[in-house]
């Protein structure tokens, strides 16, 4: 298992395009998903709901993310997914083995990696012209993708 330097030196790695100075190029693997073990101590959860929800769309645009596992095939990010594809039957998902982290920072990457997505915005702007709105108002819009649901409220500033 690898040590923490930088932690410890309260600084984080500086990426490099030279071979072997912090700079990590993993491989996909293609593996089974049921031979991919949950990371026991996964404070995130799904909900039956959202693994259908997940499983639709992997059905509809393919599995895009890959699977964050460890050198042990520990999932570090991608419960969900994993979870759909063993629901919709597939043989192999993609994966990317993260082997260069100690297991305080692993755990703190799990830990992370669930954090930062729910604390991202939304360009209503954006939004408003994917939903396929015009924004000259308060609009209430709903899309629908093979069973889930985007809701969101369009006003104007």
């Amino acid at each position: 298992m690898p040590s923490c330097p930088y932690r410890t030196q309260g600084r984080a790695p500086q990426l490099s395009s030279q071979p072997g100075e912090m700079m990590h190029h993993p491989a996909i693997e293609m593996l089974s998903p049921a031979s991919l073990k949950p990371y026991p101590r996964n404070a995130r959860t799904h909900s039956k709901k959202q693994i259908a929800a997940i499983a639709r769309s992997i059905a509809r645009f393919g599995f895009t993310n890959p699977v964050l596992i460890d050198e042990a095939d520990q999932i570090m990010a991608g419960h969900g997914r994993v979870a759909a594809a063993l629901q919709l039957g597939l043989a192999e998902v993609p994966t990317l083995r993260i082997s260069h982290l100690c297991e305080t920072d692993k755990r703190a990457y799990i830990l992370a990696d669930n954090r930062l997505a729910e604390k991202a915005g939304w360009d209503r702007e954006v939004l408003a012209v994917e939903l396929g709105v015009a924004s000259g108002g308060p609009h209430d819009h709903e899309l629908t993708i093979d069973g889930h649901t985007v809701r969101a409220t369009i006003e104007k500033r």
